[in-house]
């Protein structure tokens, strides 16, 4: 199947010389041809330019793109979308001004997840996280991460990730699984966490890794939750097991836990709402990408990580979704692009590539997906007819993906 996108009005983030991520000041670059085309050869981009330079030739498909911009698809690298309910009355009981550790003494935040979780069917966690993957695909996500850590049993930890299993075998978007056993510490483990990190090495990673489950490893590694100790504990018997680390990190407090990702060659380490110099003197000419989770920040009113200083010392940065029930309930990229600008002071070109080739490298995908290039997989989307590219993070409360395209095929 060969497939013509004509007439675009301007093709961005495109690359002749693939790059797995962009850094420092490379950010706010975002290389793109006005008046182009694309071709697609089954599910891969096979050649791009200027309309100027296209060859005569036969195409099974022709899509005219005029007035309309043409994008590589998000990849949103942080995710926790196979959970059961909501929970929005916790969110009331925020606005009523209970804390995070007053909610959660009382069997809320992690702890009610879990408990739904647990109780759930597999089937209901697949339908309802189907539905929550065909939601985003429509505002324009290509590949998407998937944490479990819901669960907080060995059983519960399973389902979920033989849940996420499902999804990559059902649906279009790239999906990469994330055992996250170490997501909070289970009420009878209270004073006695090392039992529950033993749990967790001794049951969780042998059998996910048995059955081919996970693609990697988490922990929350932060204050109130796992220490250093614990998450080197827990990421050495993961890399026993083939398991590359992304570590939740420094949202509560400066924790160890950026170095702790550094330390064990984290594909990424994300929160990072507390991150200091010494961090990202760390971070630097390491293989760690910092990922910010711009939808949790707003949604619990946090501080905002130093995205600015991060660029400025040349790191690169990635933002995602951080889909949740409890601390942000969306999985809206464009949103997360429009935080980017809004809330983060990043230009749109350092946003776009935030959340496209940099959160693809967060996610190990950035060889295949994250910019439009000559092999690469042809996942994309189509604009609305817009005025400008800085019209995507602008119009923070409008679709304005047209189509998406996954596999070279219109979803």
């Amino acid at each position: 199947m060969k497939t013509l996108v004509k007439n675009i009005k301007s093709l961005l983030q495109v690359e002749t010389t693939p790059r797995l991520k962009v850094c420092g000041s490379d950010m706010a670059q975002l290389p793109h041809i006005d008046n182009a085309f694309m071709i697609i050869e089954n599910d891969t981009i096979a050649a791009f330019g200027p309309m100027s330079e296209l060859a005569e030739q036969t195409f099974d498909a022709e899509i005219d793109a005029s007035g309309r911009m043409v994008l590589p698809s998000f990849c949103d690298s942080h995710t926790h979308l196979v959970y059961a309910g909501s929970r929005e009355i916790e969110y009331i009981d925020k606005i009523r001004g209970l804390s995070y550790d007053d909610i959660a003494k009382r069997g809320g935040g992690i702890l009610n997840s879990a408990k739904r979780v647990q109780e759930a069917s597999e089937q209901q966690l697949y339908d309802d996280a189907m539905a929550r993957l065909e939601q985003i695909i429509r505002y324009g996500t290509g590949a998407v991460e998937i944490k479990s850590g819901y669960g907080m049993t060995p059983e519960a930890e399973l389902k979920m990730l033989r849940v996420i299993r499902r999804l990559k075998e059902n649906s279009p978007l790239t999906i990469k699984s994330t055992l996250l056993g170490a997501h909070g510490i289970p009420m009878e483990y209270r004073g006695c966490q090392e039992k529950f990190v033993d749990l967790v090495i001794e049951r969780m990673i042998p059998q996910a890794a048995d059955e081919g489950l996970a693609d990697y490893i988490d922990v929350f590694c932060d204050a109130g939750f796992f220490s250093v100790e614990d998450t080197e504990r827990m990421l050495e018997a993961g890399a026993r097991y083939g398991m590359r680390p992304k570590i939740h990190a420094n949202e509560m407090a400066c924790s160890g836990g950026i170095q702790c990702a550094v330390k064990y060659n984290a594909l990424s380490c994300d929160h990072l709402e507390y991150t200091g110099e010494e961090e990202i003197q760390c971070l630097l000419n390491s293989e760690t990408m910092p990922t910010v989770l711009p939808g949790a920040a707003f949604f619990l009113n946090m501080q905002h990580a130093p995205v600015r200083r991060m660029m400025e010392a040349g790191l690169p940065v990635a933002m995602a979704s951080d889909y949740n029930p409890g601390s942000s309930p969306s999985g809206n990229m464009q949103l997360i692009l429009s935080f980017a600008c809004v809330n983060y002071r990043m230009l749109p070109e350092e946003a776009i590539n935030a959340t496209t080739i940099n959160s693809g490298y967060a996610m190990g995908v950035s060889d295949k997906l994250g910019s439009i290039a000559v092999g690469k997989r042809a996942n994309f989307y189509i604009t609305t007819p817009i005025p400008t590219y800085e019209y995507l993070p602008y119009a923070y409360g409008e679709n304005k993906v047209a189509r998406t395209f996954l596999n070279g095929k219109v979803v």
